[in-house]
């Protein structure tokens, strides 16, 4: 990677606009630059990618090493996600806010579920009457963020059910709120996810048990989703490695698979938003941001995708759209996405912090 004062002109989307953006020192200059390099001349400019739901520091069997964790962030890196939500993870990654080669991170500290009612090894137990210190401890450790889980398998109903009564998940969240964090949970099934939305919850993550009513008053409230769409596709397997031991269990997953694009298709059209993210980490590889794009363009087209990939889910990180006194993290493509929406697999040109990658 080498730092210069860097030229583009291109049309920075979703605008039609042909612009030219000047950077130095790593930010969006307002003036033009003598003797800047040009870089990239008729390409499609996109601020850098988001995925909004993933865990670098974690992998299949729990906790990974720095060089591990180091290559996960790569290999998003490699795709074009500049900006990570670290939705839950046991590994301290404060590391990577040191290293100006990787994406930035905002944590969520570690995932909060009941004992037993979870992956074993991932997430800080506790019973509901601890959950509220919980969330204050996880708050205080974390990026702005707390993550709970919401519902799991619950083995003596034999389908999935609630973690937390609905009073004392509220008096977490707004503990959470005490503390300057937002809330988000994990939730698959119906009850939690209404139970929650109506609890004063900031996000919701997967959202595969959404309601009509649920999702009226998610628009309501400003409820953000995060779908995860490659990771649902991964339900025939949940259910499959259940199904002998929890019937009920493995058709309910079956059935919130079948319905999951109608499902997040209802939230978009009744005004929730919706973002990227790919729940890398455990099952899903890092990198996968495009194949999310492409999934989430299925939902509501190339623009609500691309969209809900950067520059609507940057500002809802705390992250900057390309402005001027902005970090000029941004990702350049050949064609258009917005016409041609499997061109975010092949990015022509990266800059992130004002450098070329």
């Amino acid at each position: 990677m080498s730092q210069r004062a860097l030229h583009l002109r291109g049309r920075v989307l979703p605008s039609d606009e042909v612009v030219d953006l000047w950077i130095a020192d790593g930010v969006i200059q307002a003036e033009r630059i003598a003797g800047a390099e040009t870089v990239s001349t008729g390409g499609f400019i996109v601020p850098g990618l988001v995925d909004a739901h993933c865990h670098i520091g974690l992998g299949p069997g729990g906790p990974v090493d720095e060089a591990t964790a180091r290559a996960q962030a790569e290999a998003d890196l490699a795709v074009g996600v500049m900006l990570v939500r670290d939705a839950g993870s046991p590994t301290n990654t404060r590391w990577i806010d040191d290293d100006p080669r990787l994406p930035k991170v905002r944590r969520a500290g570690r995932h909060i579920a009941r004992p037993k009612r979870y992956i074993r090894g991932l997430a800080a137990e506790v019973q509901p009457g601890g959950l509220v210190d919980e969330v204050r401890r996880q708050a205080r450790s974390g990026d702005g963020w707390v993550k709970l889980v919401g519902d799991w398998i619950d083995r003596d109903k034999g389908d999935l059910a609630p973690l937390w009564p609905a009073g004392v998940a509220a008096e977490a969240i707004a503990a959470a709120h005490e503390e300057g964090a937002r809330v988000t949970a994990h939730c698959f099934q119906e009850q939690s996810v209404a139970e929650l939305v109506a609890a004063g919850i900031d996000c919701i993550e997967h959202g595969t048990g959404l309601s009509p009513e649920v999702v009226v008053e998610m628009a309501r409230r400003g409820t953000a989703l995060v779908p995860t769409m490659v990771n649902l596709a991964n339900f025939p397997t949940y259910a499959a490695q259940g199904a002998a031991k929890f019937p009920a269990y493995s058709a309910h997953m079956l059935d919130l698979h079948a319905r999951r694009y109608e499902t997040i298709g209802m939230a978009r059209e009744a005004g929730v938003h919706v973002y990227s993210g790919t729940d890398a980490g455990t099952v899903v590889a890092h990198g996968r941001t495009p194949d999310e794009i492409v999934e989430l363009a299925k939902v509501g087209g190339a623009e609500f995708a691309l969209g809900a990939a950067s520059w609507r889910a940057r500002p809802w990180l705390g992250g900057e759209n390309l402005i001027v006194g902005a970090s000029a993290d941004l990702v350049v493509y050949d064609e258009n996405p917005l016409t041609t929406i499997e061109v975010v697999h092949n990015p022509a040109l990266r800059v992130l912090r004002g450098r070329v990658l």
